[in-house]
């Protein structure tokens, strides 16, 4: 079982329709995937027409009185099933905390699923928190999609330099360009600059579109309603990118 966790410091950058329309494109080649939302805002329940609610809330499951398995619902889509996201996920930092080995907590309540999903993706919040390095610790691949812009290149130099000090060397760190548009001059220019910094950075690129927009209208992964877009072709070209840089089993 393959963990990627769809992440950036900085929000609004592309992480939800990353880790929805990737999990799609796993499942749809017929791997048994998983998606675990754990951003309280809930936006890949949303997509995927769940409701965000899990019994006994973060602190139960934290807390090892509600097993994760249990809390798994099916999609509308074969191969993918979902972890719901729920509100009390604000608070999972202060929990956290409050357990033992923090870092490792989700690490060990994803360890029962082993055997049962070829890939999980996690869907995370944006930030840099305790649960940003209980995420990093599960974590076998971060895919972190990245807008051309100068605050972009500023989160990534945070997140690569915290990687660099706590000495995280568990997971790989795949960058993209995420709602790159070419029309942009300053959109051009750091696509050009930043692989040139930073030697992680996927050949993909997912253009700004309203296909990915209208996601939430649709409440799928742009495949299903726009299957022959630039923005799909672009997310099933990514998936072939990533999955190449996984680990081996």
């Amino acid at each position: 079982m393959k963990i990627l966790a769809s992440y950036n410091i900085k929000g609004g950058v592309g992480k939800t329709s990353t880790s929805v329309n990737l999990a799609f494109h796993s499942a749809h080649e017929g791997a048994r995937t998983l998606i675990w939302d754990l951003d309280p805002q809930g936006a890949a329940t949303f997509y995927f027409r769940v409701r965000p609610k899990i019994k006994g809330g973060s602190r139960a499951l934290l807390k090892g009185r509600q097993d994760l398995a249990d809390l798994i619902k099916a999609t509308d889509y074969e191969n993918l099933d979902l972890l719901p996201s729920d509100f009390s996920y604000r608070t999972m930092d202060l929990l956290l905390d409050d357990t033992k080995k923090p870092n490792e907590r989700l690490k060990i309540l994803l360890h029962p699923l082993t055997g049962e999903y070829d890939y999980v993706f996690l869907d995370c919040p944006p930030g840099l928190t305790l649960l940003s390095e209980s995420i990093f610790e599960a974590a076998d691949v971060l895919v972190v999609p990245v807008i051309p812009t100068s605050l972009s290149l500023r989160t990534l130099k945070q997140l690569v330099e915290f990687r660099r000090k706590k000495q995280l060397r568990n997971f790989k760190m795949l960058v993209f360009f995420s709602m790159a548009d070419r029309r942009k001059q300053l959109h051009r220019d750091l696509m050009q600059l930043m692989p040139r910094k930073f030697p992680n950075f996927l050949k993909t690129n997912v253009p700004y579109s309203t296909e990915i927009e209208r996601m939430g209208i649709e409440r799928a992964p742009v495949s299903c309603f726009a299957e022959n877009s630039k923005s799909a072709q672009a997310y099933q070209e990514l998936w072939q990118e990533v999955k190449a840089h996984l680990p081996a089993w």
